[in-house]
């Protein structure tokens, strides 16, 4: 039982780290998400606005190895151009995008109130 649980754990670090290598997305979601963390950490953020700054730098996370699965099984099923699979490429993408900016509207206006309480006050 414990084996079997290893074996998961180990195989969903590996799609991790697939997920990641080679996209060039992490390397503007990495420094973004640490710089909201250290932004949060100066302006004082409290425990809600961690846990919400933290479920949506998760979720753009989230959202951007699911389109990089996507990218990965579009290019293991059909090599040679396909429309279809473009337009569910594309579909991918831009729920990455408008997760991205979901995210960073919200973490805008945690940051943004949270500096705007450290200066009034």
């Amino acid at each position: 039982m414990i084996r079997s649980w290893l074996i998961k754990f180990q195989c969903a670090f590996r799609g991790l780290y697939i997920g990641i290598s080679g996209h060039s997305s992490f390397l503007v979601h990495l420094p973004a998400s640490v710089a909201v963390l250290l932004c949060a950490a100066l302006l004082r953020c409290n425990g809600w606005q961690w846990a919400v700054l933290g479920l949506c730098i998760g979720m753009v996370w989230s959202l951007e190895l699911l389109n990089s699965s996507i990218e990965h099984l579009a290019r293991g099923l059909c090599p040679d151009h396909n429309a279809e699979v473009g337009n569910a490429l594309d579909t991918a993408s831009a729920a990455v995008l408008f997760m991205s900016m979901t995210a960073a509207a919200v973490g805008l206006s945690i940051l943004g109130f949270q500096l705007y309480q450290l200066v009034i006050h």
